[in-house]
């Protein structure tokens, strides 16, 4: 089973087993790591904003202008900033590496 590791709010990393179809917010989920998903995953909100490490970036395929137009009302972007609902687990991604943002934009207001 392919892993993936979160790095939480304070720092701490936490590798999680990330089974291949699944989005990086239903992994978190499934986990209990503190990704919100406000929408469901629908490209209506930017509350499942992740940073991904660098090093896996540019192995993701490139975002849609829908899910670019979200990053934009997310707090914190950074470069690497992607949506953990349009990034979905596969076997090239094993061991990807993605940091939670300091915080959230929660424009759906729940």
């Amino acid at each position: 089973m392919p892993k993936m590791t979160f790095i939480e709010r304070d720092g701490a990393a936490r590798e999680v087993d990330a089974p291949i179809g699944l989005s990086v917010l239903e992994i978190a989920h499934k986990h209990g790591v503190d990704i919100e998903g406000a929408c469901e995953g629908s490209l209506a909100c930017s509350t499942c904003h992740v940073i991904v490490d660098p090093a896996w970036f540019a192995g993701l395929v490139t975002p849609t202008e829908d899910e670019e137009d979200m990053l934009d009302l997310a707090f914190g972007l950074e470069r690497t900033s992607r949506l953990g609902c349009q990034i979905v687990m596969s076997d090239a991604l094993d061991g990807l590496v993605v940091r939670l943002p300091a915080g959230t934009r929660n424009m759906l207001g729940g």
